[in-house]
Order: C-alpha cells, then sequence, then structure tokens
C-alpha cells in the first residue's frame, strides 16, 4: 500500500511536469497582459469581489453567516463605505454574534488614500475577535476573495485577541502588491495553555509586532482553450513573502521574536481545460513565541471515532487527514499538488471533476517542554497524504477521499482515511 501511494504522489508531479513541458512546446499563446483593473471590471460582480452594493455602502459577503465549533452559528454584518459617500476615505468594519459562546465580537475602522495611481491606502482599525491558534496569515491574501471557506467548519482551539493596527497597502505595480502593518494585540487563550518564558507562565499576554508583506505575479498570459475561450495562465509563480518582528516591553508587550513566510503559488491551465497547480510554503518562528502565534499546517479531520462520524467538508489547501490539534511546529514546510482532468461531459447539465491529490509536511519544534496543556506532536518526519476529489456532481457539491501513509500512518487503517464533501461555487 505505502508504495503504490509513494507511486501516486510520484505519477501526479511527473503528469504535471510532462504536461507543462508539452504546453511550453505547443500552446499559441497570445501574449496579451491583463491588468489587475481590466480583471475587475470582468469580475466585479458580488460573488467574485466579495462586496455587495448598497448605495453609499458595500456589504462585505464573508461576514454574513459562519460557524465553527467555539461559537456555533455566527452570524454578523460588514462592510466599507464607497466612492458615493468619499473617494478617498473609507469607513467600515463589521459586528458579529455567536449564538453558542454568546458573545459579540467587532471591528471598527477607517482608511484614507493617499495615491491614486498605486492604489495606497493608510488604515487604523481596532478588533475584539476570536482567532485558531497555530495560524499563520499572509496579508496580501486577504484581497483574494472565497465565498466558502469550508475549513473553518471543523476549527476547535481558538484564542481571543483585542488589537489596535494601522496599515499601509499600496500597488507597486500591477503584479506587485505590499503591505506593511504595525500592531498591538492583547490575547487571552481559551485554552488551559501556558507559555513559559524566564520562569513565568503566561496564559495571557500582550504582543507588538511590525509586519512587512509583498506578493509578487511575475506573469499572466492568456491562451485560447479547445472551446474556443480566452483565459488567463500563469507561466511562473505568484510569490507571497512575509516578514514579522515582534517586540519586547513596547506598549507593556512581553515577547521578542521574529517570523518569516514564504509562498510560491503555481498554477498551469491547458488548452484542453486541465490544470495543475502547485503551492510551497514554508515558516520559520524564532525568539520567544507562544502556541498560538506559532504554526500548524491546515488539518481539517475532525476528532472523532469513524470515518462517517469525521464526514464533514473537504478544504481547498488543508490536510484532511491531520487531526486537529496533532502538530505545531516553529519550522515548516508544506507542498501541495493537484492536477485537475478536464470535466466529463455526462449529460448537458451534468460535468463533473476529477482532481488528483498529493499532499507534504515537514516541520519541527524547539523547547517543546515551554508549552503547557495543550498536547501535541512535531512533525519531526515527512507527513504524507493522497488523495481524490470528484468536484461538481449536483449544484455545486461533490466527494473528497484522502489517505495517510508513511511515518505518520496510524495502526488503525480507518483512522488514516478522510471521507468528506466538497462545494465549488462557479459563478
Amino acid at each position: 500500500m505505502r508504495k503504490i501511494l509513494f507511486l501516486f504522489s510520484f505519477l501526479i508531479g511527473a503528469t504535471a511536469i510532462a504536461q507543462v513541458n508539452n504546453e511550453t512546446n505547443n500552446d499559441s499563446v497570445t501574449g496579451i497582459k491583463k491588468t489587475l483593473l481590466e480583471f475587475s471590471k470582468e469580475k466585479g460582480y458580488p460573488l467574485t469581489t466579495g462586496y455587495f452594493p448598497v448605495g453609499f455602502f458595500d456589504i462585505d459577503l464573508k461576514t454574513l453567516v459562519k460557524y465553527n465549533n467555539h461559537e456555533g452559528l455566527r452570524l454578523g454584518v460588514g462592510g466599507l463605505t464607497n466612492d458615493k459617500l468619499f473617494e478617498k476615505y473609507r469607513f467600515g468594519g463589521y459586528v458579529a454574534y455567536g449564538f453558542k459562546d454568546e458573545e459579540f465580537k467587532y471591528s471598527l475602522g477607517g482608511s484614507a488614500r493617499v495615491n491614486k495611481d498605486k492604489k495606497t491606502w493608510i488604515s487604523l482599525y481596532y478588533t475584539d475577535d476570536i482567532k485558531e491558534i497555530g495560524t499563520y496569515d499572509f496579508l496580501t491574501d486577504a484581497r483574494f476573495y472565497s465565498l466558502f471557506e469550508p475549513r473553518l467548519l471543523n476549527v476547535i482551539e481558538f484564542y481571543d485577541y483585542k488589537e489596535w493596527q494601522a496599515n499601509i497597502q499600496s500597488e507597486l505595480s500591477p503584479s506587485i502588491w505590499t503591505e506593511f502593518r504595525v500592531a498591538h494585540s492583547d490575547v487571552n487563550n481559551f485554552e488551559d495553555y501556558y507559555f513559559i518564558d524566564e520562569g513565568k507562565t503566561y496564559n495571557q499576554y500582550k504582543l507588538a509586532e511590525a509586519i512587512l508583506s509583498f506578493r509578487v505575479k511575475l506573469k499572466t498570459d492568456t491562451i485560447v482553450n479547445d472551446d474556443g475561450n480566452r483565459v488567463p495562465t500563469d507561466r511562473l509563480p505568484k510569490i507571497s513573502t512575509q516578514i514579522t518582528k515582534g517586540f519586547k516591553d513596547v506598549a507593556g508587550s512581553d515577547f521578542n521574536y521574529a517570523k518569516f513566510g514564504l509562498k510560491l503559488d503555481y498554477e498551469i491551465k491547458r488548452k484542453n481545460l486541465s490544470s495543475t497547480s502547485f503551492i510551497l510554503q514554508s515558516e520559520i518562528a524564532t525568539g520567544d513565541l507562544p502556541l498560538t502565534h506559532l504554526f500548524h499546517a491546515f488539518p481539517n479531520q475532525p476528532i472523532k471515532e469513524t470515518v462517517f462520524k469525521r464526514f464533514s467538508v473537504a478544504g481547498v489547501q488543508s490536510f484532511e487527514t491531520m487531526y486537529f490539534g496533532e502538530f505545531f511546529s516553529d519550522k515548516l514546510a508544506m507542498l501541495q499538488m493537484k492536477h485537475t482532468f478536464r470535466r466529463f461531459r455526462l449529460a448537458e447539465k451534468w460535468n463533473p471533476e476529477l482532481v488528483l491529490i498529493s499532499r507534504h509536511a515537514i516541520g519541527d519544534m524547539k523547547d517543546t517542554d515551554r508549552h503547557f496543556g495543550i498536547p501535541f506532536n512535531t512533525l519531526d518526519h515527512p507527513y504524507n497524504e493522497a488523495g481524490l476529489e470528484l468536484n461538481k456532481i449536483a449544484l455545486g457539491f461533490g466527494l473528497s477521499f484522502a489517505y495517510r501513509y508513511g511515518y505518520y500512518s496510524l495502526p488503525n487503517f480507518e483512522d488514516n482515511i478522510s471521507f468528506k464533501f466538497t462545494f465549488n461555487l462557479k459563478v
């Protein structure tokens, strides 16, 4: 079984490379370049932008309905003012209520445009909300909207934070976006977790940090596919980099630390309507950092006894067989490969889609004995899973299957299996 799965992973990569080489030699690329502005005009409808305009206010669709294990059902409303009120200023935020924890969360602030050509905005916001333990967000990823965030349904470990942040965002060119942020946050752990630093235990702490983030889209062309439609295709990776520095004794902050993140995102769309995508992501933390602000590998396996009790919704870039809270790292590298075949034309309006997936992660953690109250393992050896998805079977719903193999495979065969549904909405 293990040899078969290793071969399966190899074939995905080999198939991708072969098709990339073939495409380089044979595809007639038009060379027409599209700017961000042109794309936004083409895709300006609400389910793509994430905002629904109502007069001078754009409602943020991401704030309306969510669900997780801490809050249960979360209902809210939020958004931003638009050019109909002020051309150079934006005011906005959100308010939300969790029916399980019976708590309100909110954010409030505003932005001012200082350079129209570079789309440069400075912002100041205050946020009182919750966040998943071990998340690491690239600031520039927030510009890319996803209607449905499936993995959030399964998350179980959160912390509370209250944060002031000041940002400056700019589009240095149509392919380079950058953001700089300074922030101060008060963190309170819901979990019975304690971090040890210089002989002192911390369950609550203050953090002051500065973050610099870049996203570079190296090159975009278009091709004419077999259906005669012109589609964008990225010939080179999109690169995201981010540096975070934490400062001790700034406004009462408790820790000195640094974090570095790098992500390469490479997707090839072909004339035959198939595609292959690669995501390579690495993260490193140094200094004194509690578990809340270290890294996980996007686990998405609920902690339940049987496959069918774990049946839930699959994520987009998550490890489906990795259990929540199972691994944390201060050094982490992940590789994800997906090959999407051309949709099957089984009927006029029934065109399911087959996707082959291979995911891998490896990590490490120094001084694990500084973390108490939350048991976890470290990824000292490669973590491997292989899977497939049959998407868009009906009404955007499909099925996902994944299997965990290699060093971290579990003794019980059933515990290595993930079986979930998928949801893909094409707008």
